[in-house]
């Protein structure tokens, strides 16, 4: 993938509309576009989008083994819904149970490094697994969901995945995202009502008060970028 075929996804796409760009490029790239959910406000927005025109993009999610009850609930309304298939990919048991068996069931709380490998283990392996032999890898990343977000663009080649990355919402802020949620009657996480903006696995996120980061709720006991390795540049 080179830089000049991003520019031509950006110049043919730049007076299309989110419905549009979604429709070009499930047509332009036939079975070869998917789109991971994990079901937070911003995805919910693209699902909808996606399942209310029925275009063949295939809509992805990780589970970890370690998510909210709630996050569950809004995977099955989601479903139940906008009658869709939503592929669901796993860790493999064998390095889970490794790690498990080596550092026990808590060791991210013990260090980065030790957070990070859980994090690949549960989301990136996975989600390698999940990304393979497809072309355009649609996100539901927004820039002001933290400084690393501020400098994307809204398509880019993602090099550590081979794939190019179409960030549809990179723009919006969070009320257009909250709008489009209650105005479309789109099945939300109950944790968001209750101060959980970013919502990942159980032990790894907490509320957050006004006036603390987006991100502030995600590994709250480290100092870090605050990513689990699938979205860096």
């Amino acid at each position: 993938m080179s830089i000049a075929s991003i520019k031509a996804l950006l110049n043919t796409t730049a007076t299309f509309s989110l419905k549009e760009t979604l429709a070009f490029l499930a047509n332009e790239y036939k079975d070869k576009v998917v789109f991971s959910t994990s079901f937070g406000q911003e995805d919910q927005v693209i699902t909808a989008i996606i399942a209310k025109q029925n275009l063949p993009i295939t809509i992805f999610t990780l589970d970890t083994g370690r998510l909210f009850q709630e996050t569950y609930d809004v995977f099955h309304k989601t479903m139940t819904k906008y009658k869709i298939d939503i592929k669901t990919y796993f860790p493999e048991a064998t390095a889970v149970e490794e790690l498990l068996n080596e550092k026990g069931p808590n060791s991210f709380y013990e260090s980065v490094e030790n957070r990070k490998e859980c994090c690949f283990i549960r989301k990136v392996a996975p989600l390698i697994k999940a990304l393979k032999g497809n072309s355009v890898w649609i996100t539901g990343l927004r820039a002001e969901q933290s400084e690393n977000r501020n400098d994307l663009d809204l398509f880019e080649y993602d090099s550590k995945f081979d794939i190019i990355k179409f960030n549809p919402l990179l723009k919006w802020t969070l009320k257009e995202v909250e709008d489009y949620l209650e105005a479309n009657n789109v099945p939300q996480n109950t944790l968001h009502k209750k101060g959980f903006v970013s919502i990942g696995c159980a032990p790894c996120t907490r509320a957050i008060s006004d006036d603390e980061d987006i991100r502030a709720g995600r590994w709250w006991w480290e100092s870090s970028h605050k990513e689990c390795g699938l979205h860096q540049k």
